[in-house]
């Protein structure tokens, strides 16, 4: 059993949300009124999360996509409101880390998702070097032996766009939204890009440059990270971890 205001520390100061630029807060985002005897992690600050967390008596949630974004409507009413509602309500510990959760060196999310994939990492790239690259621990011969692998790994269908002759050596990663981070992936040398989610334009300039474009879901990409970092927290402190994964096609 561990204070609230002792976890965040110590997820700070594992995290260091003070180095990166975000669209949100990181860090204790509702406080409750609860030691810290059991730690739940997930990948949103959902209504069923929240839920979940009350039906196994959790003190406080771990996620990576929390309740507060810049540029969103402030008022507390609807969705918020009920989110709140419940956490107060049981007294419950709200901490969430968006961008330092996807770039810890070992515990987070691009971290994390190599493990599962068996990627080793070479080297970082991308803005705030979220992105990462490096080579498998087996030889895919084409883009759709990796894409198979990813969705037979992670349990989903993938979209998986380029050259499907070109064979696949060096794969560069970035967990979630980060089709953006394309064009910096191929500037780092790489024969595939993994990511969540793919938009129009990528889809052209993996045909154009034939690097493949490999989207396996925002949600299944993300649903590492936070439950390393509450196990790391929870064998170090003393107190019991549950991670609950809310189903998201998204």
């Amino acid at each position: 059993m561990t204070d609230a205001k002792t976890l965040g520390q110590a997820l700070d100061a594992l995290l260091q949300p003070e180095k990166f630029r975000d669209y949100g807060p990181n860090g204790l985002q509702v406080e409750g009124d609860r030691d810290v005897k059991l730690l739940v992690s997930g990948v949103t600050a959902s209504r069923a999360l929240i839920e979940a967390a009350i039906a196994a008596d959790a003190d406080a949630i771990l996620v990576h996509h929390g309740l507060f974004w810049r540029g969103q409507d402030g008022r507390v009413t609807g969705w918020m409101r009920e989110r709140l509602r419940l956490l107060l309500a049981h007294g419950i510990h709200l901490f969430a880390y968006h961008l330092p959760l996807d770039a810890h060196p070992e515990l987070g999310n691009n971290a994390q998702l190599a493990r599962v994939l068996g990627l080793q990492v070479q080297g970082r790239f991308g803005e705030q070097d979220l992105g990462f690259w490096g080579v498998g621990d087996q030889v895919w011969g084409q883009p759709q032996d990796l894409a198979d692998h990813v969705a037979r790994t992670l349990g989903r269908q993938v979209t998986c766009v380029g050259d499907p002759l070109r064979p696949v050596r060096r794969v560069a990663w970035c967990s979630g939204g980060a089709q953006g981070y394309f064009e910096a992936a191929m500037a780092a040398g790489v024969d595939a890009f993994i990511t969540g989610e793919i938009s129009e334009p990528q889809a052209h300039l993996a045909r154009e440059t034939g690097v493949a474009f490999v989207a396996c879901g925002h949600h299944a990409s993300e649903r590492y990270g936070a439950p390393a970092v509450a196990e790391h927290m929870a064998q170090s402190m003393g107190f019991a971890h549950r991670f609950i994964d809310i189903d998201n096609p998204a």
